[in-house]
């Protein structure tokens, strides 16, 4: 029987660094990719949305063809494609290219993040799975402290493509980690049809899920446009850009630690709760970031509760049923970029006309349709747990 290693785990949060990486740095180059594309705001924050949606549809198709296929395997040649995809988006010659290639790319994403918490699921302690769990999401809140503003920063300076050209070469470190360390012959349980089913069935899952796509829809209306929002709003400098998405990746790191120590012993469902009312603070606060300093105040409580919370709610769909992981997290997955898609999408539409400064009153109402779904979900799963 497989055990599971510190080494595992390490190499686990760096794939999930690079990927998360890779999902967060076209938010922060935006404003190059659209000035040297020759495109709008909006048209390249499609990027985000087409890439988004592919992930939403792969992740749980993926779930189920690839069941019984080598982790290891297949999650060094998921980074190698990462990487080999977007080395080729450097040399495309304008943003239609660029577009298609990318988000092809994109299936790395759809795969690693689900299929790496689901071997977590199957070689974990249940009483250390939700901790092991949120220790390798660890990595998207590294990639929010580091790769945001370095993407913005880079970008900024030396040209989207310096940017891209990172990420490869993160993602072939990442392959060859990932080919050392995780040892062979590790399948989570195959997801058929009669455990789709199932899923789909369980209320709690669903509304856990619901609640993953309602705060991912309601936050990205305004992340995905943070470099040009502050550009336009502050006249950021790209050093103070890079300090903005710096602190604000920061304090998800920062939050997501928190969790990782407290979570099994507090629940992940009042970790959801709370995580989304600390977002919620600071989309109500927004206006006040006035300026550079005040900005920095108000991102906090939003940055503290991002990670923590699509942290909080992976555990969440483990903890509910550990047999239905593999796909309860690949649909979780999911509804991350489900909610990007709609989010992405919605934010280019109001910028589009000339709506910008609204960008926060649409993220607000998503945030608290997702608190009132949270606490549905966390009723539904009480029950449940009564009849086990």
């Amino acid at each position: 029987m497989h055990r599971l290693s510190p080494a595992l785990l390490w190499c686990l949060l760096f794939g999930n660094a690079v990927i998360g990486f890779g999902v967060l740095m076209v938010p922060g180059a935006l404003n190059d990719i659209s000035h040297n594309l020759g495109v709008s705001i909006s048209a390249a924050g499609g990027l985000i949305t087409a890439g988004s949606i592919l992930m939403c549809l792969s992740a749980p198709v993926f779930a189920s063809v690839l069941g019984t296929y080598d982790r290891r395997k297949l999650l060094a040649l998921v980074m190698l494609w990462y990487g080999v995809m977007h080395a080729v988006c450097l040399v495309m010659p304008d943003y239609e290219h660029i577009l298609w290639f990318r988000v092809i790319a994109m299936l790395a994403p759809a795969i690693f993040t689900p299929q790496a918490a689901a071997c977590i699921g199957q070689l974990a302690e249940p009483q250390a799975r939700g901790r092991a769990i949120t220790f390798i999401f660890l990595g998207w809140s590294i990639s929010s402290v580091f790769g945001m503003p370095i993407a913005a920063w880079l970008s900024e300076v030396y040209g989207w493509r310096s940017v891209f050209a990172l990420l490869s070469v993160l993602s072939l470190i990442s392959a060859a980690w990932v080919w050392g360390v995780l040892p062979d012959k590790i399948a989570p349980p195959v997801m058929t049809l009669a455990a789709w089913r199932e899923t789909f069935n369980s209320k709690p899952l669903v509304l856990t899920l619901l609640v993953t796509v309602i705060s991912a829809s309601g936050q990205f209306f305004l992340t995905a446009y943070f470099a040009p929002y502050f550009k336009l709003t502050l006249l950021t400098t790209p050093d103070e850009l890079s300090l903005l998405l710096g602190w604000f990746g920061a304090c998800g790191l920062f939050g997501n630690v928190m969790l990782s120590r407290h979570v099994d012993r507090f629940g992940a469902d009042k970790a959801v709760t709370f995580s989304l009312l600390l977002i919620s603070i600071s989309m109500v606060c927004w206006t006040f970031g006035s300026n550079f300093y005040s900005a920095l105040l108000v991102m906090t409580p939003w940055g503290l509760g991002m990670f923590a919370c699509n942290s909080a709610q992976q555990a969440r769909l483990v903890h509910i049923e550990p047999k239905l992981s593999a796909g309860s997290v690949a649909l979780n997955t999911s509804s991350i970029y489900l909610g990007q898609a709609v989010g992405s999408a919605g934010g280019g539409w109001l910028i589009a006309h000339g709506r910008m400064d609204q960008l926060h009153w649409f993220a607000f109402g998503g945030v608290l349709l997702a608190i009132a779904t949270s606490l549905l979900a966390a009723h539904a799963t009480r029950r449940f747990r009564k009849f086990l």
